[in-house]
C-alpha cells in the first residue's frame, strides 16, 4: 500500500516539474525588462498587406475600364450614411455588423472609376472654411487664401441607406459519434461536425442631388455559412492515459459578406449611370482605367503623371521582407 502510495506521489511530482517547465519555457518568450528595441516581446506575423476585393471587384473595375474606353463622363456620386438598422449586438464583442459600410461604399465606387465627393465627413472642409473666412490661413506664408464662389464641385447622385438585416441560425446540422467498447481501458473516440447558416441584407437607394428624386432602389441578401469538425481519442496503454483532440471552426466573415453585398449593389447602380449594357461588354473595353481591386488613384495634383493602380494590388510591394526591389534600395542606409 505505501509503495503504491509513493509511486503516486512521485507521478504526481513529475506532473509538476513537467507543467512549471512548460510554463518558464513559455515565460520565457516573454521578458519583464524591455529590450533594446522597446518591446517586451515581438509581436508575431508577418503577411503582407493585400487588397481587400470580393467577387464584384473585377466587375468594378470593368466599369471604370467601360467607361475610360467610351470617353463617358463619370457622373460626381457623393455617399452618404449608411447605417446598421439591425441592432444587433455582443454584451462583450460590441456591434456585430460593421460601423463603416460608408466607407465600404465610397471604396466601391472608387474601383468603378465614379467621380466622388466628399460629404461623409467634411469637418476638416468647414474649419479650413472658417479659418479662410477670418483671414487666418495662408497658402505662401504672405497672403491670405481667398474665398471663390463655386470653387467646390457639386455631386450629380449621392447614396444612402442602411444595413437592413442579420438573422441568425437560419438552419443547422449537427452529428455527434461516439465509438468505443464496453471496456473502459479500450480505444474510444467522439467525433462532431456542426454546420449553420446566417444572413445579412442592406437596402440602399440613389438620390438625384437637385430634384431629391430617388433615381435607384436596390434591395439585397447574402447568406452565410460556418461549420465546426473536431474528433477525439482516449485509450489507456501501457499505463498511461492518452486524451487527443483535433478541430476546425471556421466562419464566412459577416464584414466580407456585407462589403461583397455592397459591391454588388454599386455594380448595378454604377452600369445603369455609364448605360453599359452588360457584363459582355468587359470584353470589348481594353484595361485602360486608373482603378484597381484596392480602389481608384485620382491625379492630384495635376502635375503628377505615375500611376500606381496596376502594382498597389501586389502582395510583396513595398514589404521589406517581400520586395527584393525595396531590399536593394535600402541596403546599407539601415
Amino acid at each position: 500500500m505505501t509503495s503504491i502510495a509513493n509511486t503516486t506521489k512521485r507521478k504526481a511530482v513529475r506532473f509538476a516539474a513537467l507543467a512549471s517547465a512548460g510554463a518558464l519555457a513559455l515565460a520565457g518568450c516573454v521578458s519583464p525588462v524591455a529590450g533594446p528595441g522597446g518591446h517586451y516581446a515581438a509581436p508575431i506575423g508577418g503577411a503582407p498587406v493585400i487588397p481587400n476585393p470580393t467577387p464584384y471587384s473585377d466587375a468594378l473595375n470593368c466599369l471604370a475600364n467601360y467607361a475610360v474606353a467610351n470617353n463617358l463622363r463619370a457622373p460626381r456620386v457623393a455617399v452618404g450614411r449608411i447605417l446598421d438598422y439591425t441592432g444587433k449586438a455582443d454584451l462583450e464583442g460590441g456591434r456585430r455588423v460593421t460601423q463603416g459600410a460608408s466607407l465600404m461604399a465610397i471604396s466601391a465606387f472608387s474601383k468603378a472609376g465614379v467621380s466622388l465627393v466628399e460629404r461623409f465627413d467634411t469637418s476638416v472642409s468647414e474649419l479650413e472654411l472658417t479659418y479662410t473666412n477670418n483671414r487666418l490661413i495662408s497658402d505662401d506664408g504672405a497672403n491670405f487664401r481667398e474665398i471663390h464662389a463655386g470653387s467646390i464641385p457639386g455631386s450629380d447622385y449621392y447614396l444612402v441607406g442602411g444595413i437592413t438585416e442579420m438573422n441568425y441560425n437560419i438552419r443547422s446540422f449537427g452529428l455527434e459519434a461516439y465509438v468505443g467498447d464496453q471496456d473502459a481501458e479500450d480505444l474510444n473516440g467522439t467525433s462532431t461536425a456542426k454546420m449553420f447558416v446566417i444572413n445579412v441584407g442592406l437596402d440602399l437607394r440613389l438620390v438625384d442631388t437637385q430634384t431629391l428624386e430617388v433615381v435607384d432602389v436596390i434591395s439585397y441578401q447574402k447568406q452565410i455559412i460556418g461549420r465546426e469538425i473536431s474528433a477525439g481519442v482516449f485509450d489507456f496503454l501501457n499505463g498511461n492515459v492518452f486524451d487527443i483532440g483535433l478541430g476546425e471552426r471556421a466562419q464566412e466573415p459577416i464584414q466580407l459578406a456585407i462589403r461583397s453585398v455592397i459591391e454588388r449593389a454599386v455594380v448595378e447602380m454604377t452600369a445603369n449611370l455609364y448605360g453599359m449594357p452588360g457584363p459582355d461588354a468587359c470584353g470589348m473595353a481594353p484595361d485602360v482605367s486608373t482603378t484597381g481591386q484596392s480602389g481608384g488613384f485620382a491625379l492630384v495634383p495635376p502635375t503628377i503623371t505615375a500611376n500606381n493602380a496596376s502594382t498597389r494590388d501586389e502582395a510583396n510591394r513595398w514589404n521589406e521582407n517581400r520586395d527584393g526591389a525595396l531590399r536593394s534600395a535600402l541596403r546599407g542606409r539601415q
